[in-house]
């Protein structure tokens, strides 16, 4: 009456806790990395949107800026 796992006997309780801080890092970085994947298109076609789109992604670059000085003043950063 045990449960099956790839054919190895469990060892330990079914429930274990994990802490928060690892699923909130581990958001931020899936955040930060779509967002470079928005930063790349820009970037090879930055002739042809002019200043208009250079202003524009400073303002998108701009925002990100400050998700990330919240994150690190709220010590979400900090790996302990």
């Amino acid at each position: 009456m045990l449960t099956y796992e790839s054919g190895v006997d469990p060892v330990g309780h079914g429930w274990s806790q994990s802490q928060v801080r690892y699923y909130i890092f581990a958001l931020l970085f899936v955040v930060f990395d779509v967002e470079a994947v928005f930063i790349f298109p820009w970037a090879t076609q930055l002739e042809r949107y002019g200043v208009f789109g250079l202003i524009e992604m400073g303002a998108f670059v701009f925002v990100l800026l400050l998700g990330l000085i919240y994150a690190w003043r709220k010590g979400v950063l900090r790996w302990v």
